[in-house]
């Protein structure tokens, strides 16, 4: 369907630089007109009022955490490659972030860093956000069309299941946290505990698949830190010696 161009698609390209949440300008005297669907097939964001004309169409919907612009997991693998891309669970359902978040300050520390941005990422991913994998891949692949995949049907989620906006007092948790956003565990102490042992051995068994295949990535990325900053961590770390006084004449 895409060629091997590294011009992005134009749904996608829309789709990183929208802003979404903002109120309908035809439907501004209506309740809920914010606009937190996107459709492929026209390449716009639109509000629900505004789905009638687009109920044939591919349309994904955007949620919303702490203003940043999330989408399902699941949608996001029907329509680009997900793999080494930080996933995080809320309201009972994975998601991930469109866009890199801006940072106060860089990561300085050890572990998983992100390949474009240097956000704190968990082992073993690597990228913080679908838009921070597509520069990455647009940098060293010379285009996407090979993560992109071809999607002839996506639809809207039931509107009783959920209305797509987390709220702001929502957690957004990594995947493989047996917790909710709410913070509760479980009915019982008992099934909470087995519940956090299951996904954390689940998850160790996802990351030992995934080392042979995340090293080829690390290996383009650059180091983690630099031996300045090594340098700098052992004098910072270094005991004092005891203090050398002068003889006594």
């Amino acid at each position: 369907m895409f060629d091997s161009s590294n011009v992005l698609p134009r749904w996608l390209e829309v789709l990183l630089c929208e802003k979404f949440y903002n109120a309908c300008i035809i439907h501004e005297d209506a309740k809920k007109n914010e606009k937190n669907i996107f459709c492929l097939d026209c390449c716009i964001s639109i509000c629900p009022h505004c789905l009638p004309p687009h109920r044939s169409h591919r349309l994904l919907q955007i949620r919303r955490y702490v203003y940043h612009d999330v989408i399902r997991l699941d949608d996001a693998t029907k329509l680009f490659d997900t793999d080494f891309v930080q996933s995080y669970t809320t309201n009972s359902a994975k998601v991930v972030f469109l866009n890199q978040r801006p940072q106060t300050r860089t990561f300085r520390g050890s572990g998983n860093i992100c390949c474009t941005c240097d956000r704190s990422l968990q082992d073993p991913y690597i990228f913080c956000s679908l838009s921070c994998k597509i520069q990455y891949l647009m940098r060293r692949e010379g285009g996407v069309s090979k993560f992109i995949f071809e999607c002839k049907f996506l639809s809207l989620p039931d509107p009783g299941s959920e209305d797509g906006l987390i709220s702001p007092d929502s957690v957004l948790e990594q995947s493989g946290s047996a917790r909710t956003s709410s913070g509760s565990g479980g009915n019982g102490s008992v099934g909470s505990r087995t519940l956090s042992c299951t996904a954390a051995t689940a998850e160790q068994i996802i990351v030992r698949k995934k080392r042979s295949s995340v090293s080829a990535y690390r290996a383009a990325c650059r180091p983690v830190f630099s031996p300045v900053s090594e340098i700098s961590a052992a004098l910072m770390n270094r005991r004092k010696g005891n203090p050398q006084r002068a003889p006594l004449y």
